[in-house]
């Protein structure tokens, strides 16, 4: 049998051979890529965490996975949001706190009351 830790190598990476190729490959992308890439990764990505922000404010307001159900989500589309809002915040959304935002549900439900009413008086 042959012991090949008498034969030591420059480093775990042997002679880094795989190591270069991938720095050179990468180094290469990234030249073409991140100047054209960057802005849109950017913009998309902006507007995915507003997205996920305003998925997290519904979900609370509307009392979790039953009231989005109920507003006309399809479960497909609450547990496809859920996922994204934990992969963006290490958290399911009914566990997160949203540090300095505290929604206040009375002052919500109450608010969009008045707002019904008022906008039916206006019909009439």
């Amino acid at each position: 049998m042959v012991d090949f830790r008498s034969d030591r190598m420059e480093s775990p990476e042997g002679r880094g051979l795989a190591r270069r190729a991938w720095e050179a490959y990468v180094g290469g992308v990234r030249k073409v890529s991140d100047p054209a890439l960057r802005p849109l990764v950017q913009r998309y990505a902006a507007g995915s965490i507003v997205d996920l922000y305003g998925f997290w404010v519904v979900w609370h307001l509307e009392g979790g996975f039953e009231g989005l159900l109920a507003m006309g989500m399809s479960r497909a589309s609450v547990y496809r949001r859920i996922k994204l809002f934990r992969i963006a915040f290490g958290a399911h959304p009914d566990e997160f706190v949203l540090p300095g935002i505290t929604l206040d549900l009375g002052a919500h439900r109450e608010g969009w009351a008045q707002m019904k009413k008022a906008k039916a008086k206006s019909q009439s």
